[in-house]
């Protein structure tokens, strides 16, 4: 077995994943470059987006807002974030990220540890609904 080595990902090489709301991309995770431990990504969202709401059964996440303003419902208690603020979720606490701002917002988020399998690593709690196209 190889030793891992570091690697580098460019945000621009990962497609988003808008299944649940917003664009999600997974920069360093297991399928990108092999970690072990959790996984690291940005969710960009426009004024009004969301990401639907969901738990975690296995991992803490850790979010950043580093550009615009968006509120986290943490199990409908609504916490409020501005760019260049942090916010722990502990494990099992279902949340939804909304931009209640009026501009994008960008927010990097770890999550860890992993699952024991990737598709018991998120728990949906409701359906994804997206803006319409303007």
């Amino acid at each position: 077995m190889s030793e891992p080595t570091a690697r580098t990902v460019a945000l621009a090489d990962v497609p988003a994943d808008r299944r649940r709301g917003g664009a999600i991309r997974v920069l360093l995770g297991p399928r990108t470059v092999g970690s072990t431990s959790g996984f690291l990504g940005v969710a960009s969202l426009e004024p009004g987006e969301r990401i639907a709401e969901h738990y975690h059964p296995y991992s803490e996440e850790f979010l950043y807002v580093a550009a615009g303003r968006i509120t986290v419902d943490l199990d409908d208690r609504p916490t409020p974030l501005h760019a260049g603020e942090g916010l722990y979720v502990p494990v099992n606490v279902r949340h939804r990220l909304r931009n209640t701002g009026d501009i994008p917002a960008e927010v990097v988020f770890h999550l860890g540890p992993l699952a024991p399998r990737p598709e018991l690593g998120h728990v949906d709690t409701e359906v994804a609904t997206q803006r319409s196209p303007s």
